[in-house]
């Protein structure tokens, strides 16, 4: 299902589509869109190995959760294709980049655009904050630094079993807070864990504000080399450099990619929030106005057509 359009077009789309959910439901996660657009197209588009999806293009309903009652129950990473050997695994472990994978499954033709009509709706299984049964999501990653941990542990798992299949983490910078993040590089070295690699979108923001204002974490590059990984950092919107960093050597050791982006790539009027940019809710119906028309034109669309609230 990969390169059906350019990546390029489909980060575009990424934005857009997150841009217009946001000004239609007061508010969103835009500042991860304009982040991550290009690492999540990427991923999707050109650098994983996925089949085609085994689930419904409109996602179920919230079904419950595992249990012997709920043989039926599976995960949303259906969306991402079939468990088998020969296909790459991707987590997504910042939950709260949700709004953007599905419009990432969306874009590449994984899931239908009514899916996101269900979101953050009582009983939808596409929620607001990623879980396990979400459309794209292979384990709940709500508490943040866990992701890189559960990924090193399947592809530990797969190297062991012979699969030819890699494992893939979209990671946020947040998570190198977290001391588990580091424990989890350290052993993926140890135990050379190569066919685990990850992807970071480094924008230096969490829900508080800056990153700095909360924990400098310093030259995470310089650490993650220090705890074994082989770590490249490139500008996150230059999808050339995101490609070449994707094929640089890392036999024995996991590869780290830091991907150093811009909050506010591609919607500019969003400096105006700097730095509270987690979650960006309107202030008035002028500032929604406003913002509509400013970023509607940066992102090359007519403003979306808006009821009041």
């Amino acid at each position: 299902m990969r390169n059906k359009r350019s990546t390029e077009d489909i980060a575009m789309g990424i934005r857009r589509r997150v841009f217009e959910h946001s000004m239609r439901n007061n508010g969103g996660y835009l500042s991860q869109a304009c982040s991550a657009a290009e690492q999540l197209a990427f991923l999707y588009n050109e650098a994983l190995n996925l089949g085609e999806p085994v689930l419904p293009a409109v996602p179920r309903p919230f079904a419950g959760v595992p249990s012997a009652d709920n043989p039926d129950y599976v995960t949303g990473a259906g969306y991402n294709g079939p468990f088998e050997p020969q296909y790459d695994r991707l987590f997504i472990a910042p939950a709260h980049y949700a709004l953007v994978a599905y419009a990432t499954l969306i874009e590449t033709g994984r899931m239908d655009a009514e899916g996101l009509e269900m979101f953050n709706k009582d009983g939808s299984s596409v929620e607001m904050i990623g879980a396990e049964h979400s459309p794209g999501m292979e384990v709940h990653n709500g508490t943040l630094g866990i992701g890189l941990s559960t990924g090193a542990g399947l592809a530990f798992g797969r190297k062991r079993r012979g699969e030819s299949g890699g494992v893939c983490v979209f990671m946020s910078d947040g998570e190198v807070q977290e001391g588990q993040t580091w424990e989890a590089v350290q052993a993926a070295a140890h135990h050379g864990i190569d066919n685990l690699w990850a992807l970071m979108d480094v924008n230096d923001q969490q829900c508080d504000g800056a990153m700095d204002s909360v924990m400098e974490v310093r030259d995470i590059a310089a650490k993650f080399r220090a705890f074994g990984a082989v770590c490249v950092e490139i500008d996150a919107h230059d999808l050339d450099a995101m490609r070449q960093a994707r094929n640089e050597p890392h036999e024995g050791q996991p590869l780290i990619i830091l991907a150093r982006s811009s909050p506010t790539q591609g919607m500019s009027f969003l400096q105006k929030r700097f730095p509270r940019l987690h979650y960006v809710r309107f202030k008035s119906e002028e500032e929604r106005a406003e913002m509509n028309a400013s970023i509607a034109a940066e992102l090359g669309i007519d403003p979306i057509e808006l009821e009041t609230h």
